[in-house]
């Protein structure tokens, strides 16, 4: 069961789902609007290997915006810090953005329950694109977990910017 505007707006007050900072502006039917933070990171290896730490590079967004010509990849944080112990959000593009040719979140949508931290958006342009510090880029809905609840303690908890991928970590795990 997914929550309406006014259900998060009433579990951002009881503290039971996180969103820092919050604007009831951005609440909608059933979502809130996810704002594009100043950080950024880009791949600097040509073949990325999910077997070892790939390098990347990490920006700011210029005062005039980035432009993102077609075919870009970048990680992106959101401005928001989001998290939930009770409910599961899951994060969507916004259809405007979109509209404009920028796929905002590819794949690994799902947050899991008891992550808090800003979210890493996944940006790809499908041609050349400006992007905005600020503007709103995604949203977050959230939704009712059924059965016992494990929260999760995992290597992206509590991430203050955008993070590249650590799945080379689950493998040196089990070597």
């Amino acid at each position: 069961m997914i929550l309406t505007g006014k259900h998060i707006i009433s579990s951002v007050q009881s503290n039971d789902i996180t969103i820092t900072p919050f604007s009831s502006e951005h609440v909608s039917t059933n979502s809130y609007d996810i704002s594009l933070g100043d950080k950024y990171i880009r791949y600097l290896d040509e073949v990325l290997d999910p077997l070892k730490e790939n390098r990347y590079e990490e920006n700011r967004i210029p005062d005039e915006g980035l432009i993102l010509k077609r075919g870009d990849f970048i990680l992106a944080e959101s401005k928001e810090i989001i998290g939930s112990n009770k409910f599961v959000p899951l994060i969507h593009g916004k259809s405007g953005v979109a509209r404009k040719g920028l796929f905002v979140h590819i794949t690994a949508d799902l947050v899991d329950l008891g992550y808090l931290g800003k979210i890493t958006l996944q940006l790809y342009a499908t041609q050349n694109i400006v992007i905005h510090r600020e503007m709103k880029i995604a949203q977050v809905s959230f939704w009712v977990a059924q059965g016992e609840v494990t929260l999760y303690c995992g290597k992206y908890q509590h991430c203050s910017g955008p993070q590249a991928s650590k799945i080379h970590f689950d493998y040196i795990k089990n070597q």
